[in-house]
């Protein structure tokens, strides 16, 4: 491609001699970058102690980054930089092209991990990687131990399937967030004498790109980082390789080579790729002028979350490839839905969410973590998901490791980062007129009223998401300390308290989310009802003028929705998800060996209700149906089993009642011992002899955020349901929902829910799904 279509004047750079960014910001830092609307705080700023996250990050920063760090030993992979530096004798290479990614991202989980807390062994652990990593670099700043020694002479060739930009570009991102946190610039010395390298080597003279992208957006990064232009230059050059012709990879859609990407609109190819695209898209375009970058990443996202994304933030419905399929092609049982392009799909909503303020963004955030991303770990944090299918026979289970191991790094790192993605701030000279994406205004005298007037004079604190902590913001004006109080997700309630406050905070406008989901959302400040509209899907603003101990009450009603999707989901005809706030549920046929889930039907007047169990792990909110079998097993239809051939339900001696290890929810559907009764979980201790063969073929228990149990099946051959799994819709108003499900003698059935029907009700998870009145 010639310079001159470059959307910045190359030039030559000297190594980088500029002021680091402090080593307390953001995991992204769009504090300076001209596009963006919002600007996270530092990952420090929120602190969590709520009785959901708080212990999940505990977990995964004592034993899961401890079983992660051993596992890359055991596999070769910290042996890798020893064989490339000399240090130790092996005489080949023995693992993957792209070990060293793996590598690169548990630096950066633990460098998050660093960043919230003193862990000295830890930091051991880290300062010993960097030291091997550093000892591997070649002179010219070279560093990939796959193209060392043998296949040195290799260096940059095939680049469309080799990873080897690939994996600087998490060699990249771990400096920098090691930086950050620890203020060390031992890792980032390393990063950016590669990266000056690859600015030398790729050039109009010498296109290239990497066929897996993640480079272009750790540039982008470094570049705020460092804050030498040449690095979002570079990284706006590998995206302007792609759809050239001749090709620079292959042309292929596979690849997102197949168009220039301003040209592109629909969201193809490899999952985790195409994200990762839209994702460097996005921050070139929050650093430049390039509004056709900007028309195509919202174009892309459109096509992503309004016509392939699963109800529960799952990307990639192609078992081949990894890949997106088709507008509407959601399989159940064939769903790939890789743990990594759902992390994906987060990290491009949040650039999406800084860029506009839009809840619609946080919304898919909220699905994808709860639903499509904690069901890849195990409640042990030692065992993981690589895929996601929304159903199976049984045979899925959780790893603790793979050969092609990115995404147990990859949930690591999300996690530990998570307190960095609850809130952010503006300045509102950029928003300080009224957008779509607020709830109106108070008016003058109400609460939530007063203050500055929007004038563009006050600057803005936005809440995300909620989970009981606090909040210490710092800002030039002065600090001040927001304390959350809530039992989100269990409970909608969510209890906001001046702490403490000076100019900083008291001139502040809050601006609380009021997710899609939810249909009447309440406010109050100080016990005063907030008076102006409360809109589902925006950001409510509260302006005033804040003293230590004012209340803000936001209540978020949680009633079981039934969700249907689009007619053109044809894998879910006959079906409907049950919901309960951001969690997603799911059926589980290991639970009713004594069931035939094919005889069991849920009418659409059944009434569904959620129930708190203090007695089970984590104190979860189980769902309750309760119905008359006679009449569920009178309801049959065109391709399923007569009722009359067995009983509704048969009855078992003892509830067969399934925990598992996780934080699994389950609809468990069926009446045990003559009782009408849906969904119970009981704990390991209380289970019944007769669970333990079910145990044995469970014994890694598949997992979604707690509270998620779905109705689903496959259109074709149902097998059982597996609670991580997605539930899939069905339809509007159906007389009865039948459940549907084949036979395993070892594992159970699955079954589904609902019957199609016309009609799209907005407020749902996106127009690929519907949702009926709640229950």
């Amino acid at each position: 491609m010639a310079a001159s279509k470059l959307p910045f004047r190359r030039e030559t750079h000297p190594p980088m001699t500029t002021t680091l960014s402090h080593p307390s910001a953001p995991v992204v830092d769009t504090s300076a970058s001209p596009r963006a609307r919002l600007h996270p705080l530092p990952l420090a700023a929120f602190t969590l102690t709520d009785q959901f996250w708080a212990p999940r990050l505990t977990l995964v920063r004592d034993v899961t980054l401890r079983q992660q760090y051993a596992q890359c030993q055991q596999t070769g992979r910290i042996d890798h930089f020893r064989r490339a530096s000399g240090r130790k004798h092996i005489p080949e290479f023995v693992g993957k092209y792209y070990d060293d990614s793996d590598v690169y991202k548990w630096l950066e989980a633990a460098a998050y991990a660093l960043g919230t807390g003193h862990d000295p062994e830890l930091e051991r652990l880290v300062d010993g990687a960097i030291d091997e990593i550093a000892a591997a670099q070649a002179a010219d700043g070279y560093l990939n131990t796959y193209f060392t020694f043998e296949r040195a002479p290799e260096r940059w060739d095939n680049l469309a399937r080799m990873h080897q930009l690939y994996c600087a570009g998490h060699l990249i991102q771990a400096a920098v967030a090691h930086h950050r946190a620890t203020g060390k610039n031992t890792l980032l010395t390393v990063a950016t004498r590669f990266a000056d390298l690859i600015c030398d080597t790729f050039t109009p003279a010498n296109p290239g790109t990497d066929g897996h992208e993640e480079i272009e957006l750790a540039l982008v990064e470094l570049y705020r980082a460092t804050g030498s232009r040449r690095y979002l230059d570079q990284a706006a050059f590998f995206l302007d390789q792609r759809g050239q012709q001749p090709p620079v990879l292959d042309g292929s859609p596979y690849l997102q080579d197949h168009l220039p990407v301003r040209r592109q609109s629909e969201i193809v190819g490899h999952a985790v790729r195409a994200t990762y695209l839209a994702i460097a898209m996005a921050d070139v375009y929050a650093e430049t002028e390039d509004e056709g970058m900007w028309a195509a990443v919202q174009a892309l996202w459109r096509s992503a979350f309004e016509r392939k994304a699963y109800l529960t933030g799952g990307l990639g419905a192609h078992w081949q490839g990894e890949a997106f399929g088709g507008d509407y092609e959601l399989p159940n049982e064939r769903a790939y839905a890789e743990t990594c392009a759902a992390i994906g799909g987060f990290y491009w909503n949040w650039r999406m969410l800084l860029l506009t303020g839009e809840a619609r963004y946080a919304d898919w955030m909220e699905t994808a973590l709860y639903n499509g991303i904690l069901s890849g770990i195990s409640l042990d944090g030692t065992e993981y998901f690589y895929q996601n299918p929304l159903a199976d026979d049984g045979s899925h289970r959780r790893q603790p490791w793979f050969g092609t191991a990115c995404c147990p790094p990859n949930i690591a790192r999300l996690l530990l980062s998570l307190p960095g993605f609850f809130a952010s701030t503006s300045h509102d000279a950029t928003t300080g007129r009224r957008t779509s994406t607020e709830a109106g205004s108070a008016p003058s005298g109400a609460p939530g009223a007063g203050g500055a007037a929007r004038d563009g004079t006050r600057g803005s604190l936005w809440l995300h998401h909620y989970s009981s902590g606090e909040l210490r913001i710092e800002g030039p004006r002065g600090s001040g300390v927001l304390r959350v109080e809530t039992n989100y997700p269990w409970d909608g309630h969510v209890r906001l308290t001046v702490a403490e406050h000076d100019a900083g905070l008291s001139e502040a406008t809050l601006r609380l989310r009021l997710p899609g989901w939810c249909a009447e959302p309440r406010l109050t400040v100080n016990g005063q009802p907030y008076e102006g509209r409360l809109e589902p899907g925006t950001y409510a603003a509260l302006q005033r003028t804040w003293r230590a101990g004012d209340v803000v009450e936001l209540d978020l009603p949680m009633p079981v929705r039934r969700i249907t999707s689009h007619p053109r989901v044809l894998s879910n005809h006959g079906r409907i998800a049950l919901a309960r706030g951001p969690l997603v549920y799911c059926v589980e046929g290991a639970d009713h060996p004594a069931v035939d889930l094919r005889d069991i039907a849920v009418p659409a007047g059944a009434a569904v209700a959620g129930e708190l169990r203090p007695d089970l792990l984590g104190q979860p909110i189980r769902l309750e149906v309760k119905r008359d079998c006679q009449a569920v097993a009178a309801v049959a239809g065109p391709g399923q089993r007569h009722a009359g051939r067995k009983p509704c339900v048969r009855e078992v001696e003892r509830p067969v009642e399934h925990t598992g290890s996780g934080q699994e929810r389950r609809l468990e559907a069926g009446c045990v011992a003559g009782r009408e009764e849906l969904l119970g979980v009981r704990p390991a201790a209380t289970r019944a002899p007769e669970l333990h063969r079910v145990r044995e073929v469970q014994r890694k228990p598949t997992v979604l955020a707690r509270d998620v149990a779905v109705a689903t099946t496959d259109h074709d051959h149902l097998r059982r349901v597996r609670h991580h799994r997605r539930c899939l819709p069905s339809s509007e108003a159906p007389a009865c929902a039948l459940v549907r499900g084949d036979r395993n003698a070892s594992t159970g059935r699955m079954f589904t829910l609902g019957r199609p029907g016309p009609g799209t009700v907005p407020g749902c998870a996106g127009p690929s799904q519907r949702a009926l009145a709640p229950t």
